[in-house]
């Protein structure tokens, strides 16, 4: 995969991608944080304050940090299922070609996400102030190529899909494409 720099647009935040090598195993800062981020206190944290504060946070720095800090990171826009109100959460993505792909962690634990279930209500979602359609994957092998690039991204995965396994829940990977005809997502 190539490097990728967005140019800003419309108030949307910068995507930033580095090249991502499905082959190889990700450097030692990488590990040692998502290790640290995987951990119980770091996972209690996240759930309780970082999903509030990391949308303010890249508000105000225009897309640049995050409390991820070194994985990339953008804000989701949804429609409530029931409320229809909008809302808006942090998430971890990557490039996968001219998609983008979150992942429905939701740290491991036993349930979907929120966000999860609005977009399946409402799969028009705005991501990083890019307009975009939601579709998650199904396919048994696609899943397992993105799982490959999703755990390069941020290793931490490997955890959470383990803990989400043993409480009986598959972990949704969701692909993001352009609802603009002939532009890419990002």
């Amino acid at each position: 995969m190539k490097k990728i720099a967005v140019v800003r647009t419309a108030g949307a935040h910068r995507l930033r991608s580095r090249p991502i090598d499905p082959t190889s195993r990700p450097g030692w800062f990488v590990r040692t944080y998502s290790a640290f981020a995987a951990a119980r206190l770091p996972r209690f944290i996240s759930r309780r304050i970082a999903w509030k504060l990391d949308p303010l946070l890249l508000r105000l720095t225009r897309g640049r940090m995050a409390t991820t800090l070194i994985f990339p990171t953008a804000i989701l826009e949804t429609e409530g299922a029931r409320t229809k109100a909008p809302r808006h959460n942090a998430l971890i993505y990557f490039l996968d070609g001219d998609r983008l792909v979150i992942v429905a962690s939701n740290a491991g634990s036993a349930t979907n996400p929120g966000w999860y279930y609005n977009l399946l209500s409402n799969p028009d979602v705005v991501f990083a102030g890019a307009p975009m359609r939601a579709t998650v994957i199904h396919d048994e092998a696609e899943r397992q190529r993105l799982w490959t690039i999703a755990d390069r991204v941020f290793p931490a995965y490997i955890s959470y899909r383990r803990e989400a396994d043993q409480a009986g829940r598959t972990i949704p990977i969701i692909q993001l494409t352009s609802t603009r005809p002939g532009r890419p997502a990002f």
